[in-house]
This record gives C-alpha cells, sequence and structure tokens, in this order.
C-alpha cells in the first residue's frame, strides 16, 4: 500500500485526482491540502509515500513546498500537476526535489504511469517535454531560497520549519527577523518541543535584530560587502562549530530584504539579495529570505 497526499487550490481538481486511484486499490489517498503552508502541514502529519503537487499555491508556491517538505521527509516522493509547460517550470521542479512532471491537461493518461515509475525511483516527465534533457544536480543543491508570506503568521511558520528542521537534525539556525517575529517564531518553536533555550546555550541558535543588523552594513544607502560577509560570517562560523551533525550546515533565514523594501530602498534590497546569494555560493548555509506577497 502506498499513500497519496494530493494538493491543488481547485476542490474540484482534487476530487477528479482521487477518482483516478480508485482503480487502483494498492494506492490510496490518506489527505488533501489547499495551499503550499498546510502541504508542509499535511505531509508532516501523514507521512506520504507521494506528494501531488501543483505548482502556483496560494500563501506558499510548489515550488517551496516541495523543498520545505524534502527537509523534513526525504524519503516521500513528490510529482508536479501543473498547468505550466514550460521547460523552466520542469526544471524548477526537479531542482526542488521532484521525481515527477505532468501536465494536468495529460493527466488523465499519464498519472498513474508517473505514479509508477516514481514509487519505483525513477523520473518521470510528461509529454513532450521528456525528449529534453534535464539537469541531475536538483538533489540538496538549491541553498537560496526566496519565500513570499502573506501575512505574520505566514512568516513565523515558514522560519519554524526551517529553524525546527536544522536544529532537530543537529545543525544549527541563523535568524534575522524584528523583535515582535522573533518572539513569536521562539514561541511556536517551544510549542512543537524544540528546546530553544538549550539551542542557544549550545550556540546552534542565534536570534538577531534585523534592523540593528541591517544598519551595521550600510554604506551610503547600500549593503558593504565587506561590513556584510565580516558581520555573517563570524555568526556561520560560531554557528557551524557548535552543530552536532556529521556535516554541519547553517540555515539563515532572514526579512532583511522585507526590512529595505519597506524603508523605500530598492537599490538596497537588491544588493542584499545579491550579497545572499554570494553567501550560499560561498559558505556552507541555506540562505532563506522572506517577501512579502
Amino acid at each position: 500500500m502506498n499513500s497519496i497526499l494530493i494538493v491543488d487550490d481547485y476542490e474540484e481538481w482534487r476530487r477528479q485526482i482521487s477518482l483516478l486511484f480508485q482503480v487502483r486499490p494498492e494506492l490510496q489517498v490518506i489527505g488533501e491540502a489547499s495551499n503550499g503552508l498546510e502541504a508542509v502541514q499535511r505531509a508532516e502529519e501523514l507521512k506520504p509515500d507521494l506528494v501531488l503537487l501543483d505548482i502556483g499555491l496560494p500563501k506558499l508556491n510548489g515550488i517551496e513546498a516541495a523543498r520545505q517538505i524534502q527537509q523534513l521527509l526525504p524519503h516521500s516522493k513528490i510529482i508536479f500537476l501543473s498547468h505550466d509547460n514550460s521547460l523552466d517550470a520542469v526544471q524548477a521542479s526537479l531542482n526542488a526535489g521532484a521525481y515527477g512532471y505532468v501536465h494536468k491537461a495529460h493527466a488523465g493518461n499519464e498519472l498513474l504511469a508517473a505514479v509508477e515509475a516514481v514509487l519505483l525511483g525513477k523520473r518521470y516527465v510528461s509529454g513532450r517535454l521528456r525528449n529534453f534533457e534535464f539537469s541531475e544536480e536538483h538533489r540538496d543543491r538549491s541553498r537560496h531560497v526566496i519565500v513570499y508570506f502573506s501575512d505574520d503568521s505566514c512568516l513565523v511558520d515558514i522560519f519554524t520549519r526551517a529553524v525546527a528542521s536544522a536544529l532537530n537534525t543537529g545543525n544549527a539556525a541563523i535568524v534575522l527577523a524584528t523583535a515582535s517575529h522573533r518572539e513569536s517564531l521562539l514561541q511556536r518553536l517551544e510549542t512543537i518541543g524544540v528546546d530553544v533555550g538549550y539551542a542557544m546555550q549550545q550556540g546552534t541558535y542565534h536570534a538577531i535584530d534585523v534592523a540593528e543588523a541591517i544598519s551595521a552594513i550600510m554604506v551610503n544607502d547600500l549593503p558593504d560587502p565587506v561590513r556584510f560577509f565580516r558581520s555573517i560570517s563570524s555568526f556561520i562560523e560560531a554557528a557551524t562549530k557548535a552543530a552536532k551533525s556529521g556535516q554541519p550546515r547553517v540555515v539563515v533565514c532572514g526579512e532583511g530584504v522585507a526590512h529595505l523594501q519597506a524603508e523605500g530602498k530598492p537599490a538596497a534590497a537588491i544588493r542584499l539579495e545579491q550579497l545572499c546569494d554570494e553567501l550560499a555560493n560561498t559558505h556552507e548555509v541555506n540562505v532563506l529570505c522572506a517577501y512579502p506577497g
């Protein structure tokens, strides 16, 4: 028996997909979700063998939902079901950890075959797209991720999962956020059983005020590369040394770009995003930048 979670914001589509599996009793639909955040929550709760995801999901897009599900449940397989038939969409899906990509127009003819292939650990790409070559560099390669949050609660949920995943696997986390978000994050982590006090004492969790951090690296209204790397590198070095994992990594969750945008500094926000990209490429870190959206 293989369990399946269906994620799509259109209820009628979820119903139609569920009907497809009724002819295959060994494939059991155990849950549904209508947005990206709910998908991550339901996946963590149900631990399905397979997740069917749309890309264009509310609250958290399917690509980022897939990344978070892969971090939480590395053994769960993912297939994207999307109206987008572009090569870029397929590559982005594979980069996020998916094994399969099925165009919605071909779901009736191809989905069961895709599910069979993916559950066997094989890649499946829909229709004409299978004639193209896609990079195999998608496993654990995405180190700089942009996520969009609709409200404060959504942002705290995103940061909670990233930090909890890091700390629960013996790694470390650095958070740059407002005072209210840091406090809400602390409460949320403690609610799900993460001993934040111990992590702070051990040096695997660092919570930093985003306004102070940004102010410290600005020169002529732009983030200065030297100040940026000097400032963040010291935290990364300390967190890496404190981590218990055999190959320690640090997740850096920040809302610095959102802070600069709120201050009306778009050029500074773009420059900070570029520096975060460089950071992800030069250090053993995963960078998660949050944008209001």
